[in-house]
């Protein structure tokens, strides 16, 4: 049996896991700790094969005043913790990372794409990345997921926010765009594959499918009885505009499917499914 510490006691994700890996009792045994104190470090890591680091600040709103926080939260705090995983015998750890490395907010990222965040939510990930690379080792494997939107039933962030629009307004412009998202239980199946495969490197999981935001608004209407038209008439209009939020949900932005190392053996639900799960 694999003893497996999720940081981040209260995260989504990491209740999320922890749910899942109970459909395995007799071969996960799963806590959880939070660090919004220093409790932890009084916390003896020696009898954990995995940490799965995945505390950390998102989905609040960037300022001059809080910057400082992405960098003590996401990076200072997630080293620190690898640090004392590695230190006390941890095999392996996996920190839970983010597209926004990348800063590309539009297009195909692929194996070549370069590292270059724009967000301090993005720049403190590849920073934490890079100072945890450094110590790891032969008896410390590090596994760094990428992941790209996350979404699931109680889910935070842009998924929601279009949820609600989806439920509330008459009328959605119908685009043909690309956008790689991933469901809550694949990401999560994913996890259970590396840490079952003592896995390190770069990971890039996704849903098997590419979704389009104007389908996917639809279904979400659908579900919940709301008659939504979608209409082309705002097309010309929306590839004009240069407000972010705008590109997020109309854009183009995926991860080349050959980036995907375990060929989408971790997907458990389709994208049609996932969305049934999500808002039923």
């Amino acid at each position: 049996m694999k003893r497996i510490l999720i940081t981040g006691k209260n995260s989504y994700i990491g209740i999320s896991l922890e749910k899942w890996f109970g459909n395995y009792p007799d071969r996960y045994k799963i806590d959880s700790v939070s660090l919004r104190d220093d409790l932890w470090k009084g916390i003896d890591f020696s009898g954990y094969d995995v940490v799965f680091h995945v505390a950390g600040i998102a989905h609040i709103k960037e300022t001059k005043e809080n910057s400082h926080l992405y960098y003590k939260v996401n990076r200072d705090l997630a080293f620190e913790v690898a640090q004392k995983a590695k230190n006390e015998g941890v095999k392996q750890f996996i920190f839970l990372s983010s597209m926004s490395v990348y800063g590309i907010e539009s297009g195909v990222i692929d194996k070549d794409s370069p590292l270059k965040p724009k967000s301090n939510y993005g720049k403190s990930k590849l920073q934490a990345e890079e100072l945890i690379s450094a110590i790891e080792g032969d008896t410390f494997k590090v596994a760094f997921l990428r992941p790209p939107m996350i979404y699931g039933k109680g889910c935070k962030g842009n998924y929601t926010r279009l949820a609600n629009l989806a439920i509330k307004i008459p009328i959605f412009p119908d685009v043909d765009n690309k956008r790689s998202m991933i469901y809550i239980d694949n990401l999560s199946e994913f996890v259970r594959l590396l840490i079952e495969d003592s896995k390190s490197g770069l990971f890039h999981p996704q849903n098997k499918e590419y979704v389009r935001t104007s389908r996917m608004v639809e279904m979400i209407a659908d579900m919940h009885g709301t008659n939504i038209r979608m209409t082309k008439l705002f097309n010309v209009f929306l590839k004009l505009i240069s407000i972010n939020t705008v590109k997020k949900v109309f854009g183009d932005l995926v991860y080349d499917k050959k980036m995907d190392d375990y060929k989408n053996r971790y997907i458990v639900c389709d994208f049609e499914t996932s969305i049934r799960l999500t808002e039923k």
